[in-house]
């Protein structure tokens, strides 16, 4: 949607495009086949991971099985904690919800788009450091297509992974759908 002539558009709080739309699932295999129903795949599955983190100001550390996948450039991850401790992830399925959770932005200086975003207001909600591997946050903006945008800081370790996924499913001929980082 175009801005109306004359009114004035505000500066971007968030750097470049949008690179990954984040699902949260109660069924990971089941999401997994939905997906590769639509033809998007192959699909990279970490199952049986810990992530640790801040929820709404408190330590908090969650059992989960993430997978990722490409559309075009636009990466996908599908999110399933694996139990009822609370989390963003059960905050939002206890709302009743399932699926489209989050948007996120990938960015090269996590410490200039966190003062972009705390300048505009918008509260973070979830956030850690990936192991060590890059850091993150949630954040709720005030209106927007997303209830929550998630900021991910890009590294060697981010950057690889998100190669080798889009590069998987450009051109993927279908076989083997699922597969481990192991397997590489």
């Amino acid at each position: 949607m175009r801005p109306h002539p004359g009114s004035a558009v505000a500066p971007a709080v968030l750097p470049g495009a949008v690179r990954q739309i984040g699902y949260v699932v109660r069924d990971l295999d089941q999401a997994l086949a939905s997906w590769l129903a639509l033809g998007v795949g192959p699909w990279y599955v970490m199952r049986g991971q810990s992530q640790s983190g801040s929820y709404r100001g408190r330590p908090c550390t969650v059992p989960l099985s993430i997978a990722f996948g490409n559309t075009g450039d636009l990466q996908v991850e599908l999110i399933c904690q694996e139990d009822d401790t609370p989390s963003i992830y059960t905050e939002f399925l206890e709302s009743g919800s399932e699926g489209f959770h989050q948007l996120a932005w990938w960015t090269t200086d996590f410490d200039a788009t966190m003062r972009s975003v705390d300048a505009a207001g918008w509260p973070v909600v979830w956030s850690g450091d990936g192991g060590g591997a890059a850091r993150y946050a949630y954040v709720e903006p005030p209106a927007g297509p997303a209830t929550i945008v998630e900021i991910m800081e890009v590294t060697a370790a981010t950057d690889g992974i998100a190669t080798l996924v889009h590069q998987a499913a450009s051109g993927w001929d279908g076989r083997k759908p699922l597969r481990t980082f192991e397997q590489i």
